[in-house]
């Protein structure tokens, strides 16, 4: 018994890593209806800044990534306002096709400047566990879960409670309704694609401290990223969340209890069986105008 509920923590504090890294893509998705393939080579991007400032100053590696996230801010939107709008300008469609050179682009030049050898960023900490009686909670995955739940729901609050979260919600129900109340359609877009970039700054902090990275990391964990907002309800932030929180138990009770060589494809077989049943993901019954919302 005691195993099956340390796989299961195990597994949730991944997921909460994992919403994360896909809150920002849902965001972008449930907005513009833009699949964002450049997502998380931003975390890999996120996740090298964090590695080069704790080796340069023994900074913290999460703390650091509180810092890399208005640096991640800035670069969304100067991503949006040099790449994302002018694209948007001549064919909605290229979109996708843009996003995913910015992500061979940002491989090529992360290799240039970092190499190709894999980084781990080891606090002090790395190492070390909480003891709930014979429950083991490694520290490292305790913080960067923690961190990451703390920054979902402030990002939360802000689509709820503020003005640029409504305008957000707005110009995601209907962006010419939204023009004839006087919001400012084109700044909003460029502050939600920049918040949605701003999130991996912990994302690729968070990264950078739980797993060893390389340039094309981003290869891999585009298909994580996927499979939760696609298991969850493309463009829903909270199907997101709970997609992320079944693909990290299921992960973890695969490596435990079937192979770890099949944990990273059993959770997929899952997730194209319930794909078969309810293609539309789990809470994505809602039409997708409220998809950043839901």
């Amino acid at each position: 018994m005691i195993l099956l509920v340390q796989t299961v923590v195990l597994g949730l504090l991944a997921g909460g890593v994992y919403a994360l890294m896909s809150s920002g893509f849902t965001l972008v998705f449930g907005v513009m209806k833009v699949l964002n393939l450049a997502h998380t080579s931003t975390i890999v991007l996120a996740a090298f800044l964090t590695w080069w400032v704790w080796q340069r100053t023994g900074l913290d590696p999460l703390l650091a990534g509180v810092l890399v996230g208005p640096v991640m801010y800035g670069f969304g939107w100067l991503l949006y306002r040099g790449v994302v709008a002018r694209v948007q300008r001549i064919d909605h469609e290229l979109t996708l096709v843009a996003s995913f050179g910015v992500a061979t682009a940002l491989g090529g030049v992360m290799a240039l400047v970092w190499g190709t050898d894999a980084k781990a960023a080891t606090p002090s900490y790395f190492n070390s566990s909480f003891h709930l009686g014979e429950l083991v909670v490694p520290t490292a995955q305790l913080y960067a879960c923690g961190g990451a739940v703390v920054l979902l729901l402030g990002l939360y609050g802000l689509l709820r409670g503020t003005f640029v979260g409504r305008a957000i919600r707005a110009c995601s129900a209907d962006r010419d309704s939204a023009a004839l109340v006087g919001i400012d359609v084109e700044r909003t877009m460029a502050r939600m694609f920049a918040i949605g970039v701003a999130t991996t700054g912990f994302a690729g902090a968070a990264l950078s401290v739980l797993y060893q990275f390389v340039p094309d990391s981003h290869y891999v964990w585009i298909g994580r990223v996927l499979c939760v907002v696609i298991l969850g309800g493309l463009g829903s932030f909270a199907g997101a969340a709970l997609g992320a929180a079944i693909l990290g138990v299921s992960e973890a009770l695969t490596s435990s209890y079937v192979d770890t060589r099949w944990a990273t494809t059993v959770p997929y077989l899952l997730i194209v069986a319930l794909l078969l049943v309810r293609p539309q993901g789990l809470l994505g019954g809602r039409g997708r105008a409220d998809g950043a919302l839901a």
